[in-house]
């Protein structure tokens, strides 16, 4: 069974319910950009099994969420239609208000390998941020480009935010994606089409 229709009481990832979105900027009050910029986000609604209570080893979770990670990263490509289409991506995390930060702190991992299985194994760091917080929240979470960090023209954000979650005792899951930097970026830096082999991290 997949993690995502795993929504039974016995699985060690429960989800209750996904959202999809994307977000196309035409222009930043300048001129209409010649390809609009497509900014991807996917995020499950997950039962916290830690609420309420302390936990020393988080792993069997972290690991669990590998499947669904992979299946978010795999949603979000297609909905961008294509591996070869993304350029950039981040990950986030929304505990409610029963858990702890390390509680979303697992996605690191497990959210940033789905994520660079999915895309072939692109060699830059994958951004990230995480809450505590409750139900409603909205995070506003960074993405950067996917080969190298330092490409400064995709320095840009993507946000995740569920109505009625994460209920106390669940996490909200988030990755995002795009298809390109900034509408209209003009500061300089590394570009996206300088990158050299061994630029992850630069």
């Amino acid at each position: 069974m997949s993690a995502l229709s795993n929504t039974g009481t016995d699985g060690p990832v429960r989800v209750r319910k996904r959202v999809l979105s994307i977000e196309t900027v035409l222009h930043e009050n300048g001129p209409v950009a010649a390809t609009p910029l497509r900014v991807a986000t996917v995020c499950a609604v997950v039962a916290n099994p830690y609420a309420g209570r302390y936990e020393q080893d988080l792993t069997p979770f972290m690991s669990a969420l590998r499947a669904l990670g992979e299946e978010l990263a795999t949603e979000l490509v297609a909905a961008l239609g294509g591996v070869e289409q993304i350029q950039a991506y981040g990950k986030a995390a929304i505990v409610g208000t029963e858990g702890e930060l390390e509680h979303g702190a697992v996605w690191h991992e497990a959210g940033g390998w789905a994520m660079r299985h999915v895309l072939g194994e692109p060699k830059a760091i994958v951004p990230s941020s995480k809450a505590v917080a409750a139900t409603g929240f909205r995070l506003v979470f960074p993405i950067g480009h996917i080969h190298a960090a330092y490409v400064r023209s995709h320095f840009n954000v993507a946000e995740i935010g569920v109505q009625d979650a994460p209920r106390p005792d669940e996490i909200v899951f988030g990755l995002a994606m795009a298809d390109g930097g900034r509408i209209h970026e003009r500061l300089g830096g590394l570009r996206a089409d300088a990158i050299h082999d061994h630029d992850g991290q630069r």
